[in-house]
């Protein structure tokens, strides 16, 4: 289970103390269509409720009920101060031009500039670092071990899912309401038959294959 044992170390090593050591994670780098999703998250070490640390986790371990409710708290906590989250995304746009792994770090850096509160350090999931404004270290399946990643990785995803139930509502058919744009058989034999909507990343395989097919 997450704990906080890298926001301590990393803390350590530069020699701060009470560090502001953020968290940030990213949704949305598979699927073929929809945004990819960013979040940022701070926690106060002493002063986040017991339960919610016990709860967090890598957000695809979670339940749907489990992340919605975390979510819920994080972001009702956010307006005490003893956590800080916020999102940023890159759009599908954004996406098709600068390729995915650009569009990636790009969702996090927005996510860190709309964090109200300024870090001293983070903590990015992944192998990878974007451009930071501080010192910064990647942890690979670092949702399942900080506690500060898990928690942007529950916010990030809650907000993705929920804009892809929004865009199955305006693209029905697709069944992004279960599988958020990612490439299942059911959302395959929809691209085959209804075709590719503007929410559908033009630069992937079978976005490209499928509007081959027209030409």
């Amino acid at each position: 289970m997450p704990d906080f044992s890298r926001e301590q170390k990393l803390e350590k090593e530069l020699s701060f103390k009470n560090a502001v050591i953020a968290g940030v994670d990213e949704v949305g780098r598979g699927p073929w269509a929809g945004p990819v999703v960013a979040a940022a998250a701070w926690l106060d070490r002493r002063k986040t409720p017991r339960k919610i640390k016990s709860m967090l986790d890598d957000s695809k371990k979670l339940s749907l009920k489990k992340r919605e409710y975390i979510n819920e708290h994080l972001l009702a906590l956010n307006h005490t101060g003893i956590v800080k989250v916020a999102v940023g995304e890159a759009s599908i746009e954004e996406i098709d031009e600068i390729n995915i792994l650009q569009a990636s770090m790009l969702a996090m850096q927005r996510a860190i500039a709309n964090l109200d509160v300024v870090p001293d350090a983070i903590l990015v999931d992944g192998n990878r670092l974007p451009d930071l404004p501080c010192p910064g270290k990647a942890i690979i399946k670092g949702d399942s071990i900080s506690l500060s990643i898990a928690a942007a990785s529950v916010v990030a995803k809650v907000n993705r899912d929920r804009q892809m139930q929004q865009l199955s509502i305006q693209y029905p058919g697709y069944g992004w309401e279960r599988n958020q744009g990612y490439g299942t058989a059911e959302h395959r034999a929809a691209l085959l038959d209804l075709g590719v909507t503007p929410a559908h990343r033009r630069t992937f395989r079978p976005i490209r294959e499928r509007l081959e097919l027209n030409n």
